[in-house]
């Protein structure tokens, strides 16, 4: 390796070091000595404590090291010398007092910069308990899951035909099985209840069954007669009592009288009918068809104006025999306000589509639609109607099957209609005939009409909520008559109590008694 003199390197860094800063390949060039070796004699300036730029490509771009070297250098400087010391270096004032602002910021920053990583230390270990607590409950779960599913599996034909069957006879061989199963998934991480829920057997059956490993006597035991327990004679006497000629078409309601008139009694009516079914003996007979039970309806109670609307299509008869037109009606029930209402030639669910829809945008409940109550008519189930409504949010009610008192409201409402003194008893000349008689019917029905079944105010006054105002004066004009002749009154007055809320098929006793007093 050749030796070079200090003159020469002195020469050569002096080309390296500002303010030349030339770069170290043109040097390496121009002078003939190897990179490797320039390297190493700047990074021993840089060891010695002299400025020396960085390795980059621009000249201005210092390391960190060279540009402390710098801030201490110039620490103590006037103005004046830290110009020149910046024209002897290549560099601007503005530079060297950025650094030393950077310098005296990072000492003042050590304090925050520590208690931020502390917080951040303590947020990453809170976040990874976090995580770990999280993995450790999926582990716990998939473990429990695979247990559960092996239960199932071997359980499986033990447990087949369990559900809801209480009070089942289990052998004791199989309660073994089903125990060492229970007892292996419990040990392989599933819950006692979810294990005890997936063989269908309560968690006390399957304890009792561990603490007490004695085979079941129910097989083998003598059925406890119970006192009052009829006997096989007194069961046979009512069974021939039932089936002679003159008893044997009729139910047992009429011979408990029967016989009480002979002064024989052999059993309560009750009785005679448990005997009965016993032997298979109660079958339906005759025209009449066994009463049905039909479910309670859909109950839903309307509070304020447009919650809760119902409709229905109803006939107008022309003066032509056979010749009819349609009555589309919608109802709200808490104002018992006609909404809307039109008449058409046919029954469709695209016309009533159409109806509900101009009834919204006109009451203002396009975005808040009510509920829709009818009946089960074809236009009222139409796919179109019920597509369209789905597309709205609207929620649709229908009476039950076969039962036809649900709508209440607008059968009420066409009984009004058609009972009206200005009905035509000969019908209708033509459509626009019935169009303008339903339009003056429905002007003076919502304005003028005084309701009973909102204690007398119009529907639409109660609509538009002035019904409280219109009741409140007349309970005041009342009481002032009440006390300037208390004479005449025996007991309070008239009560102008406003209607509350109303229910479309009550379901509670509630409800019920809240639609009667309304009624």
């Amino acid at each position: 390796m050749p030796r070079y003199s200090e003159e020469r390197k002195a020469a050569t860094l002096k080309k390296l070091l500002p303010p030349q800063s030339r770069s170290v390949n043109s040097v390496a060039d121009e002078d003939g000595i190897s990179p490797q070796t320039l390297y190493h004699w700047l990074k021993q300036c840089r060891e010695q404590g002299v400025a020396v730029p960085g390795h980059q490509k621009q000249a201005d771009q210092w390391s960190a090291e060279d540009k402390l070297a710098i801030v201490i250098e110039t620490a103590g400087l006037s103005e004046a010398e830290l110009s020149a010391y910046c024209r002897e270096k290549g560099l601007f004032t503005e530079q060297v007092k950025q650094w030393r602002t950077d310098c005296l910021q990072g000492f003042g920053r050590t304090a925050d910069s520590e208690r931020q990583v502390k917080q951040e230390r303590k947020k990453t270990t809170k976040e990874i308990k976090k995580l770990k607590a999280e993995v450790r409950r999926k582990d716990k779960a998939l473990a429990e899951t695979s247990a559960l599913l092996v239960l199932f599996k071997k359980a499986r034909s033990l447990i087949r035909g369990r559900t809801g069957q209480r009070g089942r006879l289990t052998p004791q061989s199989e309660r073994i099985r089903l125990l060492d199963y229970f007892n292996e998934a419990v040990n392989n991480g599933a819950s006692r209840h979810q294990a005890a829920h997936v063989m269908c057997i309560s968690q006390r059956t399957l304890k009792r069954w561990a603490n007490n490993p004695t085979p079941d006597k129910r097989p083998t035991t003598a059925p406890v007669k119970q006192p009052r327990q009829l006997s096989e004679d007194e069961e046979q006497r009512i069974l021939m009592v039932c089936n002679l000629p003159q008893y044997a078409d009729l139910p047992a309601s009429q011979i408990v009288p029967l016989l009480a008139d002979k002064g024989v009694y052999i059993g309560s009516e009750s009785t005679i009918y448990q005997v009965l079914k016993k032997h298979r003996q109660l079958t339906h007979r005759g025209k009449a068809k066994p009463r049905n039970k039909h479910p309670l309806p859909t109950s839903y109670t309307a509070s304020g104006p447009n919650q809760v609307y119902t409709w229905d299509i109803s006939y107008c008869p022309s003066n032509v025999k056979g010749v009819f037109w349609y009555l589309y009606l919608i109802l709200d029930i808490y104002s018992r306000k006609i909404v809307g209402w039109e008449v058409h030639e046919t029954e469709s669910g695209e016309l009533a589509k159409q109806l509900v829809e101009r009834t919204l945008l006109r009451e203002g409940c396009w975005h808040n639609p009510p509920v829709l109550h009818s009946d089960n008519g074809a236009p009222m189930t139409s796919f179109t109607l019920k597509s369209r409504l789905a597309n709205l949010g609207m929620a649709m009610s229908h009476n039950r099957p076969r039962v036809s008192n649900d709508n209440p409201y607008s059968e009420s409402l066409f009984r009004t209609v058609k009972y009206c003194p200005k009905w035509p008893r000969k019908g209708f000349n033509s459509l626009s005939h019935v169009r303008q008689w339903m339009m003056d019917f429905v002007n003076v029905y919502n304005e003028h009409h005084l309701h009973s079944g909102i204690n007398f105010v119009t529907p639409g006054s109660r609509h538009r909520g002035e019904d409280n105002a219109i009741l409140a004066a007349r309970a005041a004009l009342y009481e002032q008559q009440k006390r300037s002749r208390p004479e005449r009154w025996s007991g309070n007055t008239r009560n102008w109590t406003p209607v509350g809320d109303v229910a479309l098929n009550p379901s509670n006793v509630e409800e019920i008694k809240r639609n009667t007093a309304v009624a």
